[in-house]
């Protein structure tokens, strides 16, 4: 079954673009005159996402008139933390509200145009507990990477430091809702070290490499060039 529904973590206080956007959640922060959000959920509606789940935190209030406007449809909830929960903890949060077995999970502050129904499809062939998109990347020290097996499992996750290519996690997760909300995890925790690094080894997590547009505005030089590059960018449905 294709994924119809997401879940947008947009709960974060972006410390790292405070130079460049003081006063706003760092995934509202104007790009080419829209809100950066505005650009992450119209992708995932050409992708066929139908439903959205947004898990709020900082500056929550923010949000509310936005996503009105863009989804005038009311077609999503709101997964507000009264406390930081960590990315692990808005997820889990925001999965209490959804009723799908399946559900795709992704930053509010990153676009990766990645192929949704082919990391469904994936996903579903090999009944896995959570799939992650990955980007194919060359010199670069922001990230960690991600090495798979022959059979696209995971076979593990290394710390951020310079390389010369590598396969990054683009935040973009297939993931099994009712399997995930039954794994012993602590109300506050981190999705990627405390799930994801955590228990690759014992469960059915795999990785899809996906070579396409990828953009993450928590540093102020990519925000200024998300300006140019996402002026073009279509806003049809």
């Amino acid at each position: 079954m294709p994924i119809k529904e997401a879940i947008i973590l947009a709960g974060g206080l972006g410390t790292r673009l405070r130079s460049a956007v003081p006063e706003l959640p760092k995934c509202m922060a104007p790009v080419a005159g829209k809100p950066f959000l505005f650009y992450v959920i119209r992708y995932l509606q050409q992708q066929g996402i139908e439903q959205f789940i947004f898990a709020l935190g900082y500056k929550s209030g923010m949000f509310e008139d936005f996503i009105h406007e863009i989804l005038p449809e009311k077609n999503f909830q709101l997964s507000i933390e009264e406390e930081p929960l960590g990315t692990g903890g808005a997820i889990k949060l925001a999965c209490s509200k959804t009723s799908e077995t399946t559900v795709l999970a992704t930053n509010g502050d990153t676009l990766f145009e990645a192929d949704i129904q082919k990391l469904s499809a994936f996903h579903g062939i090999h009944s896995a507990d959570c799939t992650l998109s990955l980007k194919p990347m060359k010199n670069f020290d922001r990230y960690g990477v991600v090495e798979l097996n022959p059979d696209h499992s995971i076979k593990s996750f290394h710390e951020k430091n310079f390389y010369e290519s590598g396969l990054i996690n683009g935040g973009v997760y297939a993931l099994n809702t009712k399997k995930f909300l039954s794994e012993s995890l602590p109300e506050n925790f981190s999705f990627e070290k405390d799930y994801l690094e955590k228990f690759f080894s014992a469960r059915k997590m795999f990785g899809v490499v996906q070579d396409n547009y990828f953009i993450d505005i928590g540093i102020p030089e990519d925000y200024e060039r998300a300006q140019s590059e996402l002026k073009g960018f279509t806003s049809e449905i």
